[in-house]
């Protein structure tokens, strides 16, 4: 369907059948950005961070004494953020070499925290949702070290009676927002730099819905929100001028595309764009199967399928971040990995080799073995010899280069990475043997 394919023998670009189980207890799971390892949380208050080589856990997070509501990965993978009930969240150095691994440091509140996020390009930056309905960006470098809540400003008598609580917030890919949803079915955007409202959405025709959840596509360019209407929005999203104080966008959201069940009409309880942002997987809430719907971007939203898992309920899904694979849990505290099998296709192993489902005439070309003048050949050969090509990609290149001269003179992204962290790409995970006394 596309070129983007994971794996060469394969025409799909969607996961179809499950590959394996892992039995972890857990309620979530995600994939780290290499796609090498998942963290699971558990309602026990551990965490475990699962090898998908090996099917194996690895490293055990145990710190909280309450369930454990999400958990996070650093860009390159070293620290995990765990958030729980328990009012803290914790940040765990997957470097050092014991088990549980040495925290890097615990943030404290005072209410139960729903959620929390790195921020993309600088791990010591952290935004926290809790259970109360605020939500605070936390910075831990020296230089901006504090807590800020992020406040929509409201006129002073309608404080109390309309003041919306947040039920979900979550950076976008490029870290230069934060995007949180309200009680009130209203979308917020703000400036991580100046932790000030830039902008305020309203979802046409939607009316007064809970916002339950938010996505983006890898680019950033398109939202997909999961709210209490059963209905999944995909919206593309306008620029946002620089930062200036006092100046709010006003804009209501027209839905490019809407995503639901129209037989069973059952709520979702997570979903998640392909790498490639071609695919779009929704975790139904149907109490009595595990159903993962997929639906194609690129036409129009059109549903593909329904991925069976079973009889065990779906608690969550999310997308592998560069395969196309997905990993979903199942009330029971299974991992389902979702794989898309290659089916054996003999064209892949020789250039001129095609397959036909059924036997065809073949019909002889009129100069199919006329011999041709040997200089034309020559002179044929090179002229393709003395063609330019492109080894070191640089016509990829370019973009890259022209978005990284942007990035250096962008005020939100020199402000994150003015204090770089610890989150090299040099770092390695130590083996850790079992000591014999566990057995």
């Amino acid at each position: 369907m596309n070129g983007k394919n994971a794996h060469p023998f394969s025409d799909l670009s969607y996961p179809t059948a499950v590959q394996a189980s892992l039995q972890s207890g857990a309620s979530f799971a995600r994939y780290d950005p290499t796609g090498k390892f998942v963290v699971a949380g558990l309602p026990t208050g551990r965490a475990a961070v699962w090898d998908l080589d090996t099917k194996a856990p690895i490293r055990w997070l145990q710190g909280h004494v309450k369930a454990v509501t999400s958990a996070d990965w650093s860009r390159n993978s070293r620290f995990v953020l765990t958030a729980s009930k328990d009012w803290n969240v914790v940040i765990w150095d997957l470097a050092s070499d014991v088990d549980p691994p040495q925290r890097y440091t615990t943030i404290r509140f005072d209410a139960p925290v729903l959620s929390a996020s790195f921020h993309p390009r600088n791990m010591q930056i952290v935004l926290v949702l809790l259970a109360t309905g605020d939500a605070y960006l936390v910075d831990l470098r020296k230089e901006f070290q504090g807590r800020v809540e992020l406040v929509e400003e409201v006129e002073e008598e309608e404080e109390f009676s309309n003041r919306a609580a947040l039920t979900v917030a979550k950076f976008d890919p490029s870290g230069r927002y934060i995007f949180v949803g309200t009680s009130q079915g209203t979308i917020l955007v703000f400036n991580t730099r100046s932790k000030t409202l830039i902008a305020r959405h309203k979802i046409a025709g939607a009316g007064v819905v809970i916002m339950r959840g938010l996505g983006f596509t890898k680019g950033g360019r398109r939202l997909i929100t999961n709210s209490s209407d059963r209905t999944l929005r995909q919206f593309n999203l306008p620029i946002y001028p620089p930062y200036e104080e006092g100046e709010v966008m006003e804009q209501e959201l027209e839905p490019t595309l809407r995503f639901s069940d129209p037989i069973g009409r059952v709520a979702w309880h997570n979903m998640a764009y392909s790498p490639d942002g071609e695919w779009l997987a929704g975790g139904s809430a149907d109490p009595a199967t595990h159903q993962i719907y997929i639906w194609n971007i690129t036409s129009d939203g059109s549903f593909v399928t329904a991925l069976d898992g079973g009889r065990e309920p779906l608690l969550d899904v999310t997308w592998h971040p560069s395969a196309p694979a997905i990993a979903s849990t199942t009330n029971s505290g299974n991992i389902l990995l979702w794989h898309c099998p290659a089916p054996e296709r003999w064209g892949a192993f020789a250039g001129g080799f095609e397959e036909m489902d059924e036997n065809v005439v073949y019909e002889e070309r009129e100069d199919e073995f006329d011999i041709e003048d040997e200089a034309e050949i020559t002179k044929r050969k090179q002229k393709e010899e003395d063609e330019y090509v492109d080894v070191m990609g640089e016509n990829e290149v370019e973009p890259a280069e022209q978005l990284a001269r942007q990035e250096e003179k962008d005020e939100d992204i020199l402000w994150a990475e003015s204090e770089p962290d610890k989150d090299d790409k040099k770092w390695t995970m130590k083996v850790l043997l079992a000591d014999e006394s566990d057995y």
